[in-house]
Order: structure tokens, then C-alpha cells, then sequence
């Protein structure tokens, strides 16, 4: 039986691609040596519930008995689906041509697959470059003009201010990193075989970080201007990368021209009257009898804007709106942020907004959690984003590499390879830091943190400890040898591998205010920085990788071991976690393989502290 079973075939064809559905022909070919085979079904399941299609009977060959039907799916990112039948009276399900199910078959066993939901090619697999574009690096002969509650650093290496100012503003100092400043360092930044620019917000706005915008419209006269983004997104893709710029819809700054608290705009803005043109883009609550503005965690600086309100939909998405300008100026795609405290209705109108300007167009989201399991569609209709920052994958590794966590590593991947969409999978991002949390090399180099923290880089230090605490050159080494092995893996697990602004060179940083210190130009760790164009020089030479199928052989406290493989070809990976040598079985098959990346004189039979191997047949 179980040959027989290897030798079934199906195929899943598109007949029709409608607004909100696909047709597909489902045929599949069994042995007619099984016997007797009727009552074939193809069974699909969505999060919400399961449906049986009969196949009708259409002919056979000298080998196969045939069946086919027809089947109309809604648009999805996710479908599980296997198929049933019964031969001689045995009732067989299968996923895997070489098992026989008797009993209720579970999402790891079935099949996934999409419906009018595809991801761009050019976002899966890739490695991401993601810039806090003030901290980057300043263009030439770029001076800065003063403005009303900033402060302009006089030198690239002044010290960074933590904190508030005297008048207690919150990252309002600016070096001046620019979009002219990126452009000058493309050759860099593609050194390391980048192919997607990530760039925070670099419309105008009241901080340094630019998560509280002033004016959708303008880019921040620090950041440069519009021309500047039209020509650093023309030279990106004459370099083959594509670009993605933060977009922050669900709140804006209070000094803005939309809510103008403190009149600094010559609109009239929703804080100083209803009759305002955007008093409708806020969200309100009412307590005793009294309406109030929504506030985004009850900071007074990020008034909520109102994702139902027709009049702030259309200024974000509609013909002529935010996205149809931002597009105009050459961006691929946007990183949405917060995105799971937007609407699914908003998050599907960016959608159709993006697609009408590109239609290989791009959305990830920032979403913290498992996206699958958050009762939203923002993700799973296949009509919103398309992949998500990878933070609970992020997390477990890093729990992995520091504290020997096996239980939680090996959970989340099971969970992705589940749960998540195939192409989401391989666009998922995959970051070395963010913005927002304690660079890894500081994470693996110090005992300052906590296993039992909700992440593995949360801190309990107030600002003062993180402003004044660097690892020692001790720590620093030591978080550099296992931060090391922890790219490796990471250049080789699908979805795209996210590079944080100076993660490549050692910058340092506890905390998520420390961790934004300027790119220390002609300062850099030189031999961390070859290790990474390596790992991104590795990469691009196997595209095979972008989409290549995971498979987890081997999980323990030392080391673990995976499989990336397609119809064609097929890498093996070992890493070792661990601050001493192990010793490792190879299967069979891989004794002769050729190696692609040694790591610290790794062989096929051993791996020294944090050593790696990956084998390619």
C-alpha cells in the first residue's frame, strides 16, 4: 500500500481569477492496483470551517484511475486541504504519499495553499537593510536649518542625549541623518546583499523618530524633501533594490496641521475647533456628558486617528491620497505600524490603494504576536497585508542562543509552519534589532536581562543604567561569537533577513531609546562587518533559498539541525548554540555534500563553541 501511495498524483489548476474568487480544476490520479476506488472528495478547510467537493470519476489510463471537479474558493491567505477515498473499503486520507491515516487528520497533515493571495517575488527571501534615517548618515554638505523645539547635534559623534530636554520634550535631538545621506551609502548597504530598503518614517513630524507626523504630505525638512525620495528610490532600483517606507494611520503628532495643539500650522486644526476639515480623523470618547480625544496609550503627544471616518480613510487611501503620493515618488511597499490596532477595513483599503499603484506592491505589518490566532482577517483574507515582523520567531532564537530555551523555539516553528501562509512564511521579516528593543549583541554578551521576561530583551533598568552601561570588551567578544552563529541560522531560515542600521558593525545599545545611536562611519567592527556581507554574499549566490521548504530535523540544548530543500535542490544546516564542541550525526546523504559555509573549523562530524555547517548535495 504504501508504494502505491507514493504514487498518487494531484494537481490544483487556476480556471478563473474574480474579484473575490478563484476558480480552480482539482484532478488527482490514484493506482488502480488499490482496488475498487469511489467516494473521492477533496477536502479544504479555512479558520472558520471545512468543506467536502465530490471529484467525479472521468477515465483511466493503464496505470491511474481518474478524478476531477471544480471548486470556487473565496480569496484567502490560508487553506488546509488533503483528500479521502475509499479502495476495497478502507478509507484512506493522506497528505504525505507515504502515509495511511485512519484517523481525524490534523493541520500537519494536510496541505496549504492560497487563494487570490500571492506575495511579490521580490519580498520573499531577500535580506532587508532597516535605517532610523536620522542616525544613519548626514549627507554632504547638508546643513540644517534651525526649528522650533529641536536641537541639532554640532558633530556626528556628540554624545547622545537619553531622555527629555530642559523643557522635558522626548527625541527632539537630531543629527541629521538624511535621505541624500542613504543615497551615498547604496554601494555600501548593497555590499551586504541587500535587497530591500526599510526606512522609518522620514515624513515631517515633531521627533526624531517620526512616529508622530506633522504633515503626511511633506517629507521632514531634516529628512530632505520629496525630490529626495524620488531620487533615492530611482537609484535603489538601478541598483536592484526595492524600497519600504514606514507608515504610521493610526495615530499623528499633536503639532500637526491636522490637530495643531499649539497653532504652529495656519489650518485650522481638530484640537482648536470642530469646524476643523480634520476634526473627523480623531477618535472621541464621551465621559460625563464631555467628548474627549483618544489619546494612543494615554500619551498626550498622539492623538487616535478614527480608522471608520470616511474623510480619514480617503486622505490615507483614497484616489489621490497619502499612499497614491507616497507611490508616486517611487516606493515599493510600506510597513504598516501598529497594525494590529488598525482596522481590517482599513488595513484592506490600503490594500486596494497599494495594489492600484503597484500591483507587485508590498505590506508588512507590525504585529507582536502570532498573527494567525489574533481573531482579525488583517492577514488571513489574503485582502490586507502580507506578511508581519517576525518578533515571536525573534524572540524564541534568541531565548534559544542565550538560555537553552528548546521548548519554546521548537513550539513557535511548529506554529509558522502550521498556521502562517506558505508565501507569508517566506516574506516574514526576520530582524538582528529594531527601533524598539536592546540590540542582540548587547542581549547575548551581558547576564543583564531575565528568562522570565514577556521578550527576551526586556529590561527592567531605568534610563540612567541603560545611557550609562556598554559591555566590556569581554562581554562584547563573547556577544559577538554567539551573535555570529545566530546570523548564520538566520541567513538561512526562510523569510527575509533584516539588518538594523549599524547591527553589522557593533553598535551598541540597551534599551530602545540607546540603541539609536548614529552609524559610527570609519568606527566600524571590520571583521563583523565581513562576516555580514558573507552571510548576504552566501545568500544571493542561492536563490534557491528564497522559497525553499523548511524542515526542523534536530532541536536540542547544543545544537540544532534543518533541512531547506525544493524540488531541486537542498542545503543542510547545523548550528551550535552551545560555548563548547559537540559532536554531530549527519544523515547519510550529506557525507559527500559540499560545504557553503564553515563556521569557526566546523567538520561533518564535530562543531566547536558556536561553530556552524551548511552542506549543499
Amino acid at each position: 500500500m504504501k508504494n502505491m501511495l507514493e504514487m498518487i498524483e494531484f494537481q490544483i489548476t487556476t480556471i478563473e481569477e474574480k474579484e473575490n474568487s478563484t476558480l480552480y480544476r482539482i484532478q488527482i490520479k490514484v493506482p488502480m492496483e488499490m482496488g475498487w476506488i469511489e467516494r473521492m472528495k477533496w477536502i479544504c478547510e479555512d479558520n472558520e470551517r471545512r468543506f467536502a467537493y465530490p471529484l467525479s470519476h472521468t477515465e483511466n489510463d493503464d496505470v491511474f484511475a481518474c478524478f476531477e471537479g471544480e471548486v470556487e474558493l473565496s480569496t484567502k491567505a490560508l487553506y488546509h486541504h488533503y483528500f479521502s477515498f475509499e479502495a476495497n473499503g478502507e478509507f484512506i486520507y493522506f497528505k504525505k504519499r507515504n502515509q495511511e491515516k485512519t484517523h481525524e487528520i490534523t493541520k500537519e497533515e494536510m496541505w496549504k495553499m492560497s487563494s487570490g493571495f500571492s506575495v511579490p517575488s521580490w519580498a520573499k527571501g531577500k535580506i532587508m537593510y532597516h535605517i532610523f534615517v536620522d542616525r544613519f548618515c548626514k549627507g554632504e554638505n547638508y546643513a540644517l536649518k534651525p526649528m522650533p523645539n529641536r536641537e541639532i547635534y554640532s558633530s556626528w559623534d556628540d554624545e547622545m542625549r537619553v531622555g527629555p530636554d530642559t523643557d522635558g520634550n522626548w527625541n527632539v535631538d537630531f543629527y541629521g541623518g538624511n535621505l541624500k545621506g542613504i543615497y551615498q551609502k547604496l554601494d555600501y548597504i548593497q555590499s551586504l546583499g541587500v535587497s530591500i530598503l526599510y526606512l522609518s518614517p522620514v515624513v515631517w513630524s515633531q521627533s526624531n523618530h517620526r512616529y508622530d507626523t506633522s504633515d503626511y504630505e511633506t517629507v521632514d525638512p531634516y529628512a530632505g524633501t520629496n525630490q529626495d525620495l524620488k531620487n533615492l528610490c530611482d537609484a535603489a532600483h538601478q541598483k536592484g533594490m526595492r524600497v519600504i517606507l514606514d507608515a504610521v494611520f493610526n495615530h499623528t503628532g499633536n503639532d500637526s496641521k491636522y490637530f495643531n495643539e499649539y497653532e504652529h500650522f495656519d489650518e485650522l486644526g481638530a484640537f482648536q475647533s470642530q469646524e476643523s476639515k480634520y476634526y473627523s480623523f480623531f477618535r472621541k470618547y464621551i465621559s460625563n456628558n464631555q467628548t474627549f480625544f483618544d489619546y494612543w496609550w494615554g500619551m498626550p503627544n498622539l492623538p487616535v486617528c478614527d480608522g471608520s471616518s470616511k474623510d480619514w480613510q480617503d486622505y490615507i487611501y483614497g484616489e489621490g491620497g497619502i499612499i497614491d503620493l507616497w507611490f508616486s515618488l517611487g516606493i515599493d511597499g510600506l510597513r504598516l505600524d501598529v497594525a494590529d490596532e488598525l482596522s481590517d477595513e482599513f488595513i484592506e483599503g490600503i490594500h486596494r490603494a497599494v495594489k492600484r499603484n503597484k500591483e507587485d506592491g508590498f505590506i508588512l505589518g507590525e504585529v507582536w504576536k502570532n498573527p494567525m490566532r489574533m481573531n482579525r482577517s488583517y492577514l488571513e483574507s489574503g485582502k490586507g497585508m502580507h506578511s508581519v515582523m517576525n518578533y515571536p520567531l525573534m524572540d524564541a532564537l534568541f531565548r534559544y542562543f542565550k538560555y537553552k530555551d528548546v521548548p519554546k523555539l521548537s513550539e513557535v516553528i511548529r506554529n509558522f509552519q502550521r498556521e502562517y501562509p506558505v508565501q507569508t512564511i517566506h516574506s516574514l521579516m526576520n530582524f538582528t534589532s529594531t527601533h524598539d528593543m536592546t540590540r542582540v549583541i548587547n542581549l547575548l554578551g551581558t547576564k543583564h536581562f531575565s528568562f522570565t521576561t514577556e521578550w527576551a530583551w526586556d529590561l527592567h533598568q531605568d534610563l540612567e543604567w541603560q545611557k550609562n552601561t556598554t559591555l566590556s570588551e569581554e562581554e562584547y567578544q563573547r556577544g559577538k561569537e554567539v551573535y555570529k552563529t545566530l546570523v548564520a541560522a538566520l541567513t538561512f531560515f526562510p523569510g527575509n533577513l533584516s539588518i538594523f542600521y549599524g547591527d553589522e558593525v557593533g553598535v551598541q545599545g540597551f534599551g530602545n531609546l540607546c540603541n539609536r545611536k548614529p552609524y559610527p562611519w570609519g568606527k566600524e567592527d571590520l571583521e563583523l562587518l565581513l562576516f555580514f556581507q558573507k552571510m548576504g554574499y552566501l545568500r544571493k549566490m542561492e536563490p534557491f533559498l528564497e522559497t525553499a521548504d523548511f524542515q526542523l530535523l534536530d532541536i536540542n540544548t547544543e545544537y540544532m539541525m534543518f533541512l531547506r530543500k525544493n524540488r531541486k535542490e537542498e542545503a543542510l544546516m547545523v548550528f551550535n548554540r552551545s560555548s563548547h564542541d559537540v559532536s554531530i550525526t549527519l544523515p547519510s546523504t550529506y557525507q559527500n555534500a559540499k560545504p557553503l559555509l564553515i563556521l569557526k573549523d566546523s567538520t561533518k562530524e564535530y562543531l566547536p563553541s558556536h561553530g556552524a555547517l551548511v552542506l549543499k548535495k
